[in-house]
């Protein structure tokens, strides 16, 4: 690489961890950063200079990175705070005046492209956005997903794509623009109601699409899209163009044309081709707004799904507790249990994200991922913390359960019950319609913080449906996925997860998938809640009653009757007679 940099004349080389829609998830073919240094992480940036070489990560990834970067040759630098482009200054602290730096415009977002021209002109150093040195060196690539879209129907969807198009149509009239620009898959799939298998974890299929008041176009390998599918594009003023095409046809679009893109999803090469003139509007997309709040379809939906997961859950936890101490169980081989039994699930077509299943010290690695190299064993006695997720057409799941193997101490079980009052805060609270996750985020923290402790990543991330398990705009105090500016409104379904790390030790997490409704109308205004859609059990084994309050403990118990009466008609009799002593009362 240092080689390839000195024939061109390149002083530092920046590298995303993205593909060119910039998501959470990439196809193989674009990850680089795995190939490069080893690390596995999903969030990270590698700068590689003359005599440095280092990825910045942020806090999950630390006992991670540190492990998996040992003798590669790159260091590891540790983000102050997560999501933010650290590396900025450390460039613009370090660069000599004419010096150049590089990074591959299509990985990168327009709005950080800004931000590190800004810093490094200052110093008088330049910036070139032709910076793709992999494709020399990397020989064996994966090449791109060459998976076959198929359609969302409407009976998942609760809307026809024509009226989703007029939908958009109509606000982009109101806000006056010609071009609406797409680059986050999501979008499209939400709109074109069809979805993909390009990426793991996410029914996505890699394209880009360009929205007018006559046409879609739409940017897509056309060896994916079914002939029928083809069909029914024509009907609705969708068209078909080589996914290539993309940067050539946004720059043949009439100069001072009005475009609407959000620069946190499109990538420094996209925004460069644009017309010249053209007005720039850059903001969160429409689609991104409009599929936030799910219509009575997709919660109706949901609801059946949580079920369903849920059943999953409790035939897994039924299970682990019948096998432990019978035969080994690993993380590995629990996960892959899981697994099983969620695609045993009507309508489950594969996990939402790659399983936390994290024995002891591992469960205090917030996204630690078992691997053959870390696989443990769990044992009799013990914490297991489990955070995964399934995909299903009716919804997307995300839930995390932390159990105790044998009787668990004093000190877990005061850890537990803190992190559990803060998912609890947020589960009863009601506040005032146009309120923003940010401002209720404290309820998750204060037990936490009461006791001089704390967590260093998100609250609550948006989900979709049947879609992206973290989709924004909508977010609690983070924004990795989401917008700190967006508004929490009635049908946005949003995390609640509240957790405390030990390191060595474990770690305790309460992650439940929380609706957005409304509440009351006062004399103040109008106010709204949130209804919690998860329905797994929550280790009461673990709770030490004299922490909790008599709300919450009436809130505990009244769950647990909920999970009961949900999930038992599914059950078999064993596990009907396991899940009633699970969900049993507790007292003060």
């Amino acid at each position: 690489m240092r080689e390839l940099m000195k024939k061109r004349g390149l002083d530092a080389l920046v590298i995303p961890s993205s593909d060119p829609h910039l998501g959470e998830y990439v196809p193989d073919h674009w990850k680089v950063i795995r190939w490069l240094t080893g690390f596995t992480g999903s969030a990270g940036t590698v700068v590689i200079t003359k005599s440095f070489a280092g990825l910045w990560t942020d806090s999950r990834y630390f006992i991670q990175a540190e492990e998996q970067l040992q003798d590669s040759g790159y260091g590891l630098v540790r983000l102050k705070i997560p999501h933010t482009p650290e590396y900025i200054d450390w460039l613009a602290g370090r660069m000599k005046k004419g010096s150049t730096v590089a990074v591959d415009g299509r990985l990168i977002s327009a709005g950080q492209v800004t931000l590190l021209k800004t810093a490094l002109r200052e110093k008088g150093v330049k910036l070139t956005l032709k910076g793709d040195l992999v494709s020399r060196l990397w020989r064996e690539r994966p090449p791109l997903p060459l998976k076959m879209a198929f359609a969302h129907p409407q009976e998942y969807a609760g809307e026809s794509r024509r009226d989703k198009i007029a939908r958009v149509r109509k606000r982009m009239a109101e806000m006056e623009i010609d071009y609406h620009l797409l680059t986050s898959c999501d979008d499209i799939m939400w709109l074109l109601n069809i979805r993909g298998d390009d990426i793991a974890y996410s029914p996505l299929l890699l394209s880009f699409a360009i929205v007018s008041d006559r046409q879609v176009m739409l940017f897509a390998d056309e060896d994916k899209i079914p002939t029928a599918m083809k069909a029914e594009f024509d009907k609705d003023g969708v068209i078909l163009l080589p996914y290539e095409m993309t940067e050539p046809v946004l720059g043949s679009l009439p100069e001072k044309s009005s475009i609407l893109l959000n620069p946190a999803t499109t990538s420094a090469a996209l925004y460069a081709s644009l017309p010249r003139g053209s007005g720039v509007t850059g903001e969160v997309t429409i689609p991104t707004r409009f599929k936030a709040i799910k219509n009575e379809t997709e919660i109706r939906n949901l609801r059946e799904v949580m079920i369903r997961d849920g059943v999953a859950l409790t035939r897994f936890f039924y299970w682990l507790e019948q096998t432990i101490g019978r035969r080994e169980v690993t993380e590995l081989s629990a996960a892959a249990r899981l697994e099983e039994l969620r695609l045993e699930q009507e309508g489950c077509t594969g996990p939402s994200f790659s399983t936390i299943a994290a024995w002891n010290g591992h469960a205090a690695l917030p996204h630690y991922v078992p691997s053959p190299a870390t696989d443990a064993v769990l044992g009799s006695k013990g914490i297991f913390l489990l955070d995964s997720g399934g995909q299903y057409y009716g919804g997307t799941t995300d839930t995390t359960r932390t159990i105790a193997l044998g009787k668990p101490d004093g000190d877990m079980k005061r850890d537990f019950t803190l992190a559990l009052k803060g998912t609890l805060g947020l589960a009863m609270v009601k506040f005032p319609y146009g309120t923003r996750g940010y401002q209720i985020e404290v309820l998750a923290r204060k037990a936490l913080w009461d006791n001089g402790l704390n967590y260093g990543h998100g609250t609550g991330h948006g989900v979709g449906s049947f879609l992206n398990v973290h989709e924004g705009p909508q977010t609690i105090g983070s924004v990795a996925t989401g917008d700190l500016k967006t508004v929490l409104e009635p049908g946005m379904v949003i995390s609640d997860e509240p957790a405390i790390y030990r390191e060595g030790r474990y770690g305790f997490r309460t992650e439940n998938l929380v609706l957005c409704v409304d509440d009351s109308e006062t004399d103040h205004g109008r106010f709204l809640k949130f209804e919690t859609v998860t329905l797994c059990y929550i280790d009461t084994s673990l709770t030490e009653a004299a922490l909790l309050d008599a709300r919450e403990i009436e809130w505990l118990n009244s769950y647990h009757d909920k999970v009961w009466s949900e999930l038992s008609p599914r059950l078999g009799a064993d596990e009907r007679k396991w899940l009633r002593e699970k969900t049993l009362p507790i007292k003060k």
